[in-house]
């Protein structure tokens, strides 16, 4: 599995980041970066928690 981050929708709400610290880490712009190439099975549910709860939908794991 892979994430991204639409930078321009995101808003920087650091929900991502709180949800899911091993995938993605707010960025010096305060917008949401993704911080891992190819997300490990461990890591999985919390980065696709992430995508759901986005209150943007600025984030896809696939």
């Amino acid at each position: 599995m892979k994430a991204t981050v639409d930078r321009d929708t995101c808003i920087g709400c650091g929900l991502c980041e709180s949800v899911c610290p091993e995938v993605f880490e707010m960025g010096s712009d305060d917008i949401a970066k993704v911080i891992t190439e190819v997300i490990v099975p461990a890591n999985e549910a919390c980065a696709l928690e992430a995508q759901d709860e986005c209150p943007v939908s600025a984030i896809h794991v696939d």
